[in-house]
């Protein structure tokens, strides 16, 4: 397709085998299409001798479109997608437009890193960004280190992500703080004293906040009392936690996605369990909801930012998702990939090319970036260093509860502030449309 056929739609390509890949082209608003492509078509001149190059940039994503977590892909795509508009829309990277080239991992490790070498070696795209869980990240990382393609994940918290190589980005705060901020929480907010933990033992995102939590809430003077370990899609929770019980704790540790904890949630409550349960960002998703219901009131999550801060950046950011996509408010995945987008196009444009080295330099001297969960600075791993914001789960709410820095983990509460998000319908998730960017659920 030539530049000439500008446009916002979603392309499929039949070519994929056992995922859709999806081509973003020149995202404008499509009230402005037909007269920006015929403005574009008209200015263009024949390729010559020392002329600017004026091609499109290609950016590869990949994320959990339809599989498992497709909630986490879907916001992601979109966080891009809005990135990418604004960046086009304002003449795009030293004269050239961004093209998204989007793969579908459908949740699956195995098929991130596949996707990983094909956006690579076919597509031919400068840099990735990773959509998805840390257990994809972590599949294709190897490739694209290899290749010298510099990968930005905007949510993979498992600090072994990073540890792949130095082309390996994350623009997320990463599993041992976010461990040590949910048992900080614990001991010195809610005074508890024992914890029990239940866990996805085959996810690294679990096996991790596992360890951090189980680590920080002892050398708080905590004890952990019971834990239990489950598989992903599991059903039934009922032993895991009737041991629990058993033990008596003053708050449970989950640390799963959004699926699985809503379902293990139901089932503490309907045993008796009514402690609070705690979280991390993997339950961030507009379904957790729908999916738990009142069972999941006095809970706790740790997450990335709060869509009823006050920050002009936050509500500017909200106000124009929320146009673009149907009146949805935006997740955390949704603010992250945003955020790891516009790092992304910092960089290009900093760098003044798209050769890899010159690339990976170029986002390794991130600093004082201003995203919208925060400012972002790269330490010398690669890993963001931010802030993290803890919500109170009640009556399909989440409310504020205080934001804990990095390294002084002092709160700076501001309690009561209840956010807008509210549940929506659940339903198996649709394959994306071919024609609009995939919105991460139903429209309220």
């Amino acid at each position: 397709m030539s530049n000439a056929h500008v446009n916002d739609r979603l392309i499929p390509n039949s070519s994929t085998q056992g995922s859709k890949t999806l081509r973003l082209r020149s995202l404008l608003l499509p009230v402005a299409i037909v007269v920006l492509a015929l403005a574009f078509s008209c200015a263009r001149k024949p390729a010559g001798a020392g002329q600017q190059n004026h091609s499109p940039i290609e950016i590869g994503y990949f994320g959990d479109l339809t599989g498992p977590t497709f909630n986490f892909g879907r916001s992601a795509i979109n966080g891009v997608l809005m990135a990418a508009s604004e960046i086009n829309q304002n003449g795009g990277i030293n004269g050239r437009q961004i093209d998204v080239v989007i793969q579908d991992d459908r949740g699956s490790p195995e098929e991130a890193a596949r996707l990983a070498a094909k956006l690579i070696d076919q597509d031919k795209v400068v840099a990735i960004i990773a959509g998805g869980t840390s257990g994809n990240s972590r599949a294709a990382a190897p490739k694209a280190q290899a290749s010298h393609i510099p990968l930005i994940s905007p949510s993979s918290t498992d600090p072994a992500v990073t540890q792949t190589g130095d082309y390996i980005f994350r623009t997320c705060f990463v599993d041992s703080f976010q461990g040590e901020v949910m048992a900080n929480f614990a001991a010195n907010t809610l005074k508890a004293k024992k914890a029990a933990i239940i866990f996805d033992f085959n996810s690294p995102y679990g096996r991790g906040l596992t360890e951090f939590f189980e680590l920080s809430f002892r050398k708080l003077g905590g004890e952990i009392v019971n834990k239990q370990s489950y598989m992903q899609g599991d059903a039934d929770f009922k032993g895991q936690l009737s041991s629990i019980k058993a033990a008596e704790p003053d708050v449970i540790y989950i640390p799963g996605y959004y699926g699985d904890v809503a379902l293990i949630a139901k089932q503490a409550r309907a045993l008796g369990i009514n402690q609070p349960l705690l979280g991390g960002d993997g339950w961030d998703a507009p379904e957790l909801w729908q999916l738990g219901g009142d069972a999941l009131n006095n809970s706790y999550m740790s997450t990335h930012y709060s869509v009823d801060s006050p920050s002009p950046a936050i509500q500017a950011f909200v106000r124009e998702y929320k146009q673009r996509y149907g009146n949805l408010v935006p997740d955390a995945h949704a603010a992250l990939a945003y955020d790891a987008a516009r790092v992304l196009f910092d960089a290009l444009s900093r760098a003044g090319t798209t050769e890899g080295a010159k690339l990976r330099d170029a986002l390794a001297q991130t600093k004082n970036f201003g995203g919208v969960t925060g400012i972002i600075n790269m330490d010398a791993d690669r890993n963001a260093v931010k802030p993290a914001v803890v919500l109170k789960l009640h009556d399909a709410a989440f409310i504020y509860q205080e934001t804990i820095e990095p390294k002084s983990l002092e709160p700076a509460p501001t309690p009561g502030v209840t956010s807008s998000r509210s549940p929506v319908p659940s339903s198996t998730p649709p394959v994306p449309s071919s024609r609009s960017p995939v919105p991460s659920s139903t429209p309220r």
